[in-house]
């Protein structure tokens, strides 16, 4: 569930999630098998218990910016599933190990409000200037860097901002953590990103245990099967020139060499434990293991035993030839092959020595050395032979540890969605808002602030509330006025236009995930574009309404494809009007005194057409009709495409008619999933927000590109299996009606949208429903 802080919600959290949250977590903390698992539960558990009895002392205000009484809204609150905070402040709870470390240096008492005291000495304040002097730190929430600042802040001769910033964080000195935790480590690297860490892939790697199918059908192939051509071998002198076993008394010295394999047995059925068929009645080799251990016993074989063992012996001979012969001993010189190659387990451990020389809590910048094939020197050290291939299902978590620029990653099939690619990018932001600091060492702080204040999860917000922002941090606040705007808006317009270059051009039948919105919005402003960058809404909690910049980011869409482009006229918008109610809206804000926090009219013209009426004014409802009305602010805002070409500045390298091609591409696969599904409308909605991504890219293409790719549109939709071209046909006549001057909602034409109350046509091929 998405808690977009620019969404309105106009009644009180309910506190049944919470409770069923917490009856999930204490249901799995008693009966989940892995101890691992049990006790993450049992901490949820207790996080939910918080948030429960928050809210009911009235501690908590769950939809508040500020949700804990007592902290301010800059605090990082604890937040569980659902944005709902605990009561507890993420940079507070006991002392780390590292500060229990400064106390114990400095003699001080183990208590935070005297290590605030202490870093704020002459002793405190020389060690926080080596930290920002070497970079050599860690800032996991924000909070931790606010004693560096200050030491910045009075080393920079800024008394009175320094005594300022001490004054507003002295009230929690006894709470929160605000410093570091000191590092061997210098700052990365800015210019690249990594999606892991190498103790991320060593974790990953540790958790390889040995398959017990492949250690079985070693066994087999090293132990038993080898021990049976013995023990066949014995038999076999017993046989007569026909091949009949029992057939003659076998020669001296056969009793006690039968014993001595019996022996051997006994040895290896204790060693050996993966392989069990030697141990089963009816097998071959268990047969004449009991045969031989009566015959050593010196009891003769009744006329079953004796049937059963002629049976095993010739059917072996048979199936495998007679031990010796060319043709057996070939298989077991194959199977000798198979069964030497290295296993995943053994090969896991050879990967994990490779690693375990390098700093565990960073990327890698070169993986190359770690994944080549065994040395003849490693071969000596670990018995593996030497050549032997690391599997791709071991390289895997190495390559995802790779430190490099995030086009790299992405050219390599690193970053497989636009999800992950939002994961990154907060690491490239941290470092460009940074530049915009002349001192490198208050911009090496500011990036390792930034980053941290990233992993603050977003809170549940309510009434148009919104996040907190990092400019809204005390500590950034109180050194912002050292900040070069003129650099800052250079550096993020160039970063904004190739990030969202990247992620439209390496995934463009995606809408951009909202944590990506949200970093991209962070460059927009320092830019001062004037690009609204809107975020996907959640339909579960929407309450019908649209701040403002959703009408704006409208406009800017109207000002690329207004005038007839193939995307206004396939979805039927009129573009002059949403210019007019911007123009209109935009004046009766600048006559009022407060700045509106919705666009009333923005909100009735979604309304309208997503229900097809203007009467009443309550078209908001069930989770599927406030679907239709927020998927109709997607196509009139393009969902920010519109605003990153027309604004921003991007142009893909492979142009637009790559990315509608690839787009429809992902419409034809998302449609096959549907066939036989029986949950199929997240798919379909998936499938048109995909036709609607490559609908935009068409328009931006010449007259020449656009009829190639259309024609090209319908011949692809033909190599499909059946049940695709089928479903694809309504919206395909649709797209070919508005091409040539018609409605895409008329005839056997159907406008593909992914949000319906009714029953949506694409459900069943030929379906009349759901218009």
């Amino acid at each position: 569930m998405n808690h977009d802080a620019d969404q309105q919600h106009l009644v009180e959290a309910n506190p049944g999630y919470a409770s069923g949250q917490l009856a999930r977590a204490l249901t799995t903390a008693r009966t989940h098998q892995d101890p691992e698992t049990r006790r993450r539960a049992q901490d949820r558990g207790r996080r939910w218990r918080d948030v429960l009895s928050g809210m009911a002392g009235g501690l908590l205000t769950i939809g508040s910016r500020t949700p804990v009484a007592g902290l301010p809204a800059w605090v990082t609150p604890e937040v569980v599933r659902g944005g709902f905070a605990t009561g507890q402040p993420a940079a507070g709870g006991p002392l780390l190990a590292h500060e229990c470390e400064t106390a114990r240096r400095a003699g001080i008492p183990e208590n935070r409000r005297d290590l605030f005291a202490y870093w704020l000495s002459e002793e405190g304040l020389g060690l926080l200037h080596e930290l920002l002097d070497t970079g050599r730190y860690e800032v996991t929430v924000p909070e931790e860097a606010a004693l560096l600042t200050v030491a910045w802040l009075a080393r920079a001769g800024e008394t009175d901002a320094a005594l300022d910033l001490v004054e507003e964080l002295a009230p929690f000195a006894d709470r929160l953590r605000f410093a570091p935790q000191p590092s061997d480590l210098p700052a990365p690297d800015p210019g690249a990103v990594h999606r892991r860490t190498v103790g991320d892939a060593v974790d990953t790697l540790v958790r390889r245990t040995p398959s017990r199918a492949v250690e079985t059908q070693r066994e087999a192939l090293t132990v038993w099967q080898p021990f049976g051509d013995e023990l066949l071998a014995l038999w076999l002198e017993t046989a007569d020139a026909d091949g009949l076993v029992l057939a003659r008394t076998p020669g001296a010295g056969w009793r006690e060499r039968g014993a001595a394999l019996l022996r051997r047995y006994a040895d290896l059925a204790d060693r050996h434990t993966y392989c069990t068929k030697h141990r089963r009645p009816k097998q071959n080799l268990a047969i004449l293991r009991s045969a031989l251990e009566e015959t050593v016993g010196g009891r003769e074989l009744d006329a079953r035993r004796s049937g059963l063992l002629r049976h095993a012996v010739t059917s072996m001979v048979r199936r495998r030839g007679l031990p010796g012969s060319t043709r057996l001993t070939a298989l077991r010189r194959e199977q000798a092959v198979q069964a030497a190659l290295p296993s995943h387990h053994a090969l896991a451990q050879l990967v994990l020595r490779r690693l375990a020389g390098l700093p565990q809590e960073v990327g890698v910048a070169e993986i190359a050395p770690l994944l080549v094939p065994v040395s003849e020197d490693e071969a000596r050290e670990t018995g593996l032979p030497a050549g032997a291939a690391v599997p791709a299902a071991l390289r895997r978590p190495v390559e995802v540890a790779l430190s490099a620029p995030v086009g790299t990653l992405v050219e390599r099939g690193l970053v497989p969605s636009a999800e992950v690619l939002a994961e990154l990018v907060p690491q490239l932001v941290a470092v460009t808002t940074a530049q915009a600091y002349p001192d490198e060492a208050l911009r090496t702080l500011a990036a390792a602030g930034y980053r941290a204040f990233r992993n603050r999860r977003s809170l549940l917000l309510l009434n148009l509330e919104r996040q907190v922002r990092a400019e809204e941090l005390p500590w950034v606040t109180a050194v912002a006025g050292q900040r070069s705007a003129a650099e800052a808006g250079e550096e993020s317009a160039l970063a904004l236009r190739q990030l969202g270059e990247l992620a439209v051009q390496a995934f463009p039948a995606t809408v951009l995930p909202n944590p990506l919105v949200r970093e991209l919005s962070v460059l927009a402003r320092e830019a001062e574009l004037g690009a609204p960058l809107v975020e996907e809404l959640a339909a579960d909690i929407f309450m019908g309404t649209f701040t403002p910049k959703f009408l704006a980011a409208a406009r800017v869409a109207a000002e690329l494809l207004g005038g007839g482009s193939l995307y206004e006229r396939y979805y039927a918008v009129d573009y002059r009007a949403i210019r007019t109610m911007a123009i209109i809206e935009a004046a009766e804000a600048q006559t009022g005194r407060n700045r509106p926090r919705t666009s009333p009219g923005f909100a009735k013209l979604c309304a309208e057409r997503a229900a097809g009426s203007s009467s009443g004014d309550r078209y908001f409802g069930s989770t599927a009709a406030n679907g239709m009305v927020i998927e109709q602010a997607q196509i009139l805002t393009t969902h920010n495409l519109a605003t990153l070409v027309h604004r921003v500045g991007i142009a893909p390298a492979t142009g637009w008619e790559d990315l509608a091609r690839r787009s429809f591409g992902t419409v034809c696969r998302l449609t096959a999933r549907v066939h036989g599904n029986p949950r199929p409308l997240t798919t379909i909605k998936d499938a048109a927000y995909a036709w609607r991504q490559m609908l935009f890219h068409l328009s931006l293409c010449t007259g020449e590109e656009q009829a190639r790719t259309l024609n090209w549109v319908v011949e692809e939709a033909g190599r499909q299996p059946g049940h695709v071209t089928d479903r694809l046909a309504p919206a395909l006549t649709g797209l070919r009606q508005v091409a040539e001057g018609g409605s895409a909602d008329t005839g056997a034409g159907r406008r593909l949208l992914g949000w319906s109350t009714e029953g949506h046509w694409m459900r069943e091929p030929g379906s009349a429903g759901g218009r």
